[in-house]
């Protein structure tokens, strides 16, 4: 079915799908939606939240990282793109002008409220934030499950020399594998989210 083509990342997906079922089908709460179910753009927000152990650890850990006293950091604005479908999967970037990793927390928190956002498959994300005073940069990505995701999007951001922003991109698995593909339609959400 696949001659010619590259296998890895379809033997990857395939076995993260297997695990994904073994591990639903020994799942005791059957109210809760699954994330590998397919999600409709016409469903709106009535589904359940499905927030994942794994982004509460990483507001926490950004929680730790910043080094802002002030606990009421204004919200910056979040822009939202023009979202891709592929083989019934979808793609949305979601981009916030930061400064701080307290603000950064702040905008994945705002983000998680929304149930549709929180019941993607993967949020992936990426910041650079430039620090004037030490002529550095604080930037820093996560995959949330879509392996080597996060530092594909945090390289395109160095080669466009984006800095002070947070983009996010939410992925809703179709049940079709898309391969190498996926990593392309991550990318240009993300590009099309910062030209805008």
């Amino acid at each position: 079915q696949n001659l010619g083509e590259s296998i890895l990342y379809l033997w990857v997906e395939k076995i993260r799908e297997v695990l994904v079922e073994k591990a639903q089908s020994s799942d005791p709460e059957p109210d809760i939606k699954k994330t590998t179910e397919e999600v409709d753009e016409d469903d709106g927000d009535d589904f359940l939240l499905d927030y994942q152990p794994i982004q509460e650890d990483e507001i926490k850990m950004l929680n730790c990282m910043s080094s802002e006293s002030q606990e009421d950091e204004e919200l910056p604005p979040i822009h939202h793109g023009n979202p891709i479908t592929d083989r019934r999967s979808t793609f949305q970037a979601h981009l916030a002008p930061v400064v701080t990793t307290r603000q950064v927390k702040r905008v994945l928190e705002k983000l998680y409220e929304n149930k549709k956002i929180a019941s993607a498959t993967h949020n992936i994300y990426a910041y650079r934030i430039y620090c004037e005073d030490k002529q550095t940069f604080l930037q820093d990505c996560e995959d949330d499950g879509e392996t080597a995701a996060g530092g594909r999007l945090l390289h395109l951001m160095q080669i466009l020399n984006i800095h002070n922003v947070l983009v996010v991109v939410s992925r809703w698995y179709g049940g079709i594998l898309l391969g190498p593909d996926r990593f392309k339609h991550i990318n240009n959400c993300a590009r099309n989210v910062l030209v805008e």
